[in-house]
Formats: structure tokens, C-alpha cells, sequence
């Protein structure tokens, strides 16, 4: 799946651009208010003031919705990863319930997938080519679960026993699917280009009103302009999954890899349905 453009450029070169044209459009503002100061009557003063009021308005309402758009899609991405956890932690219990001959691979196999999912966790979703390596090993460890638990069916087809690991393993392969749904889904571009002008010309009318009124306000024009800034960074940071300093945390996947018994070396595992190694 192609990437956003914007994806495509580190978070921090964004937020230094977007900071150096604010200040660029401040400067140019403000000379040109300077250039047409003595030919402004205080009305139209006034008017540019209550403009400069106007965008600042829309700016605050612009950052609140896209701030939210972001932190909704972080968290929906955190609770996936719970959700996901939790049901290879509920499948790894219902091991037990299957015939002992089953425990061994069912246990290996389940080993595996947690090691392939942190795994991937840890790629960028840039690199392509990685991540599709990766999902390819995922399904094939996912068919031969799935092998393993028709089998187990077989050999007991009672609900309360196979059928238990059976729906735990339903459950583990379509948080899987939401998880990675989940990461594909991003604060629309156009809505980022569209915070990005709307800051860039509160800017400039910050520079034009100083202009007009002769009186350059230097030290907090670059405060409000850096403070933007990293409001920016913050939103674009939330918004890049496996790539900005903001992670979803993987602890919950992590405390799986101890908790999910492997079977000793040379126990015979994977002769009867032929598991892959990867």
C-alpha cells in the first residue's frame, strides 16, 4: 500500500520547515504592513485586527479536531495490540485443552507467532518489502495453526475442549487483521496541508497587524511560532505508527514470549503436520 507523501519525510524536518516558513511569513507580513501603514485609517486597522482574531479562531479549531483525529487513532492502535495480546494469551491457555499430543506444537507454533508479531512491530511501515516477508511467514504460521486445530477436532471434536482453542484461535487471527487495519488508518493528508496553511497565514497576519501598527514583537512571535511547532510535531508524531518517538507500547506482546511454554529440544515437534521454520 502506497505511503502518504508526507509520510515519506522525518517529523522533525516538517516541523523545522513549517517553523522557518512562519517565520519567513511573519517577516514578509510585517514589511508590507510597515509599507502600508501611513496609507491605512484606523478602520481598516481595526478590521485586520478582528481578520488576525478570525484565523486564530479557526486555527485553534483546526488543532483541536486534527489533535483528536490523531490520539484517537494512537489509542484505537494501542487497544488493538491489548486485544491482540490478549487473545494469543487465551489461545495459549486453551492449549491445554486439546489431546496431549498436541500441546508440544500447539505450544512451538504459538511461540513462533508471538516472536513474528513483535517482530513486525518493529518494522517501519515504509519498508514494504520487510513487512511483506513478515506477513507472509505470519499466515503460514496462522494455516498451520489452523491445520493443528482441525486436527485437534478430529481427534476430539467436543466444544468444550477443541472447540474452545478453536474460537480463541478464530479470535487471535482477526485481532491480527484489526491490528493491522488499524495501522493503515491516518489523519487524511489533506487535512495536514490544511492545518499547515492555516498556520502558515496566522503567521503572516501576526507580521501584517504588527506592521500596521509599527511595533515589531519579535520575542513572542517566535514563541507562539515555535509552540505551534511542536503541537505539529506532536499530531504528525501520534499519526506514524513503527516510525515517530510516540510508540504503541508492546509490552503486553512482550510478556507473552515467557509466558508461552516451548517444548525441549529434540521432542519430535512438527513431524505430524510439517511446521515450517522460520
Amino acid at each position: 500500500m502506497a505511503q502518504p507523501f508526507l509520510y515519506n519525510y522525518d517529523s522533525v524536518l516538517i516541523t523545522g520547515i513549517l517553523f522557518l516558513l512562519i517565520i519567513a511569513m511573519n517577516e514578509l507580513s510585517f514589511r508590507i504592513g510597515r509599507f502600508v501603514q501611513h496609507s491605512t485609517d484606523a478602520e481598516m486597522k481595526t478590521l485586520t485586527g478582528s481578520i488576525q482574531g478570525s484565523i486564530l479562531g479557526l486555527l485553534a479549531l483546526l488543532l483541536g479536531f486534527t489533535f483528536s483525529m490523531s490520539m484517537q487513532r494512537f489509542d484505537g492502535r494501542s487497544e488493538a495490540l491489548i486485544a491482540e495480546a490478549n487473545a494469543i494469551g487465551t489461545a495459549s491457555l486453551r492449549v491445554q485443552l486439546l489431546p496431549e499430543e498436541f500441546h508440544a506444537e500447539a505450544n512451538a507454533l504459538l511461540g513462533r507467532y508471538v516472536d513474528m508479531r513483535i517482530g513486525i512491530g518493529k518494522i517501519d511501515l515504509s519498508h514494504a518489502a520487510q513487512r511483506k516477508k513478515y506477513n507472509q511467514d505470519i499466515a503460514a504460521l496462522q494455516s498451520d495453526l489452523w491445520a493443528l486445530a482441525v486436527a485437534a477436532t478430529n481427534a476430539d471434536p467436543r466444544p468444550v475442549t477443541s472447540g474452545a482453542f478453536v474460537n480463541s484461535l478464530n479470535e487471535m487471527i482477526d485481532s491480527q487483521g484489526k491490528r493491522n487495519a488499524l495501522q493503515q488508518m491516518r489523519v487524511p493528508e489533506v487535512v495536514l496541508w490544511l492545518l499547515f496553511i492555516v498556520f502558515v497565514a496566522s503567521g503572516g497576519m501576526l507580521g501584517y497587524s504588527s506592521g500596521l501598527s509599527g511595533t515589531r514583537v519579535v520575542a513572542p512571535t517566535v514563541m507562539v511560532s515555535f509552540l505551534i511547532a511542536m503541537i505539529v510535531f506532536i499530531i504528525i508524531d501520534l499519526d506514524r505508527p513503527k516510525r515517530g518517538l510516540i510508540q504503541v507500547d508492546q509490552s503486553s506482546l512482550l510478556a507473552l514470549q515467557g509466558a508461552v511454554p516451548m517444548p525441549p529440544s529434540g521432542s519430535g515437534m512438527g513431524e505430524r503436520t510439517g511446521v515450517v521454520s522460520y
